[in-house]
């Protein structure tokens, strides 16, 4: 897309909300958030469009109660945590991973599921734990790491669930009903995974409009652009414009994965409290292998630093420019909630693009 084009939509988006009231559209994936920053696509936006960032961040909607269990966990005699390195600095009630480590305990930072197999492969003496956190978009990897330390008989290795799924947490948002959502810009990654037709309920029961996007300036743009459309013509269905990516129906290998390793259950998310159905347990038969089970952790607390509004601006209710200790108390070097620590995080985005 050049710039006549880029120009061409902008316009278009300036026409169609032109007289309105203020088109609210939420980007549900914290690499959206970045790349609308980055890219200055937001700031380009005419001012009948305003985006909201979503639960989307797999970080920032990991509850307190898994953060303070993986830290409890690092601190054990003979016990590994093996974790994606955007954990290792989230901040819980007993620390984090990172100061943990400090204090003598064993953090080990990998890069994929199959590392922290390898890691309990060579060290069958550790009890390694792998820290399980994302969406549809890494539960897959989860998923085929279990099945495997089953297939090679790896009794030192167990994983910490927190795998969550997104059209629940938007479905949850909208039927909550204090933000004024009018349409979806549905994450590429997670798509990639459950296919566009995953977003049919939203438009069902609520009648918003979802677009899949990927994460380009021109993919974004079209996205937005669709949204408004429907909105402005009083319609709603889902559009992909991520054709390249996202199919219909998803991946059916990664969705055979995932039925084989886990079940859907009820999940805790920061702040917003449990949604029904809207995670992932590994089932009974792989129970040997889940570290909630084998350690007996508590992962039930969901509280969050006073004053902190992390929780409030995962589900577009506020601002970080709203939280009082943002960009004062909380930066990224002294970050107090996991949305200033993500790289994918809001309040990261909004500090380090400058709306401080």
């Amino acid at each position: 897309m050049d710039v006549t084009s880029v120009q061409a939509v902008l316009d278009e988006l300036g026409r169609l909300t032109a007289g309105r009231p203020v088109m609210q559209i939420m980007e549900v994936c914290g690499t959206h958030t970045v790349s609308l920053f980055r890219s200055g696509v937001k700031s380009m936006l005419p001012a009948g469009v305003r985006l909201l960032s979503g639960p989307g961040c797999p970080v920032c909607v990991t509850s307190q109660g898994y953060i303070d269990a993986a830290c409890d966990l690092a601190g054990r005699q003979g016990v590994t945590v093996c974790t994606y390195g955007d954990m290792v600095r989230v901040p819980g009630r007993l620390g984090s991973l990172a100061e943990r480590r400090g204090q003598g305990g064993h953090v080990v930072v990998v890069y994929s599921t199959r590392d922290a197999l390898r890691y309990a492969a060579a060290h069958p003496a550790e009890q390694v734990v792998f820290l399980a956190v994302g969406f549809e978009t890494t539960a897959p990897a989860t998923a085929a790491a279990v099945l495997e330390a089953r297939r090679l008989g790896l009794a030192n290795f167990t994983v910490l669930t927190a795998h969550k799924l997104v059209v629940p947490a938007m479905l949850a948002l909208l039927a909550e009903g204090q933000v004024p959502i009018r349409g979806f810009l549905c994450p590429g990654h997670v798509s990639v995974i459950i296919g566009a037709a995953a977003y049919e309920p939203i438009v069902r029961q609520f009648a918003k409009p979802c677009v899949v996007a990927g994460f380009e300036p021109p993919q974004m743009l079209q996205g937005i652009l669709h949204i408004a459309r429907q909105v402005a013509a009083g319609q709603a269905c889902v559009e992909n414009v991520y054709g390249v990516a996202v199919s219909a129906r998803g991946n059916p290998a990664a969705l055979k994965l995932l039925e084989e390793a886990f079940a859907i259950s009820d999940a805790v998310w920061r702040a917003i409290g449990v949604i029904p159905a809207s995670g992932l347990e590994l089932r009974a038969e792989l129970a040997d292998f889940d570290a909630a089970r084998r350690f007996d952790l508590d992962l039930s607390a969901n509280d969050e630093a006073p004053g902190c509004l992390c929780g409030q601006v995962i589900q577009g209710k506020v601002t970080p420019a709203d939280c009082p200790l943002f960009g004062q108390a909380c930066t990224p070097m002294h970050a107090i909630g996991p949305c200033m620590v993500s790289s994918e995080g809001t309040c990261a985005a909004w500090y380090k693009y400058g709306e401080k």
